[in-house]
């Protein structure tokens, strides 16, 4: 059975274009037009919501938890909002991924598959673990080996993004995109200084072990643990 994905669009030809493009690629679907439609259909059977912001009546951003608490699926969040503060507020009331307005389809496709590989690690209580460490996107929090993890905001997206990504190489602009949208403050240095904060505020938790990779000239992985 192909995986059943939710469209919640207002825009007719959007919604349309977005029900054959998931048709072309090996998808089900089914539309919502409105927040209080999408709460109505959205049920055991579907595997993933596309979801804009811009909805009559409720919006997205005041359906996404009752979405999750409904039936926990990813979430992935259509907007043209460029604001990162805005989209880390997404984050933490459950969106699992952004695609920026207008976006490439070939970049659609490719987040949604990487969504429902990685939603199979991810609890009811949107928790993820990787050896000892457990984030909880619920409550924007993060520990390891026990310990309680103080973070920035960009620090925890980024620690999130190489957690779902888990043993999977996240390039350079993969990261530029997601948590600094591109903007012209994100460079090399910039990402390094985080990753090595991020590395430090681990290894007081935990020195046996480094969980952070680099992959030389491409970007960061997460180790894989069994």
């Amino acid at each position: 059975m192909n995986p059943k994905i939710l469209i919640i669009e207002d825009d007719n030809e959007i919604n349309k274009m977005l029900q054959l493009l998931l048709s072309q690629n090996g998808f089900d679907s089914r539309s919502a037009y409105s927040g209080t439609e999408a709460l109505i259909v959205h049920g055991k059977d579907i595997s993933l919501i596309l979801l804009d912001l811009m909805l009559p009546g409720k919006s997205g951003e005041e359906i996404i938890t009752e979405l999750k608490a409904k039936h926990n699926v990813p979430v992935i969040v259509m907007s043209a909002i460029h604001d990162i503060n805005k989209k880390v507020d997404l984050f933490s009331l459950g969106a699992d991924d952004y695609v920026t307005k207008p976006f490439h389809n070939e970049e659609l496709i490719a987040r949604i598959k990487a969504r429902l590989r990685s939603g199979i690690a991810v609890s009811a209580e949107e928790k993820l673990q990787c050896g000892n460490i457990v984030i909880d996107k619920n409550n924007f929090t993060a520990e390891c080996f026990g310990k309680a993890i103080e973070l920035s905001k960009n620090e925890f997206e980024l620690l999130c993004m190489l957690a779902e990504n888990s043993g999977r190489t996240c390039t350079k602009s993969m990261i530029y995109e997601r948590i600094w949208n591109n903007e012209n403050s994100a460079d090399d240095n910039t990402l390094n200084v985080h990753i090595s904060k991020i590395r430090k505020k681990l290894k007081e938790c935990d020195s046996e072990n480094d969980y952070i990779e680099t992959v030389w000239g491409i970007g960061y992985r997460i180790r894989k643990w069994s």
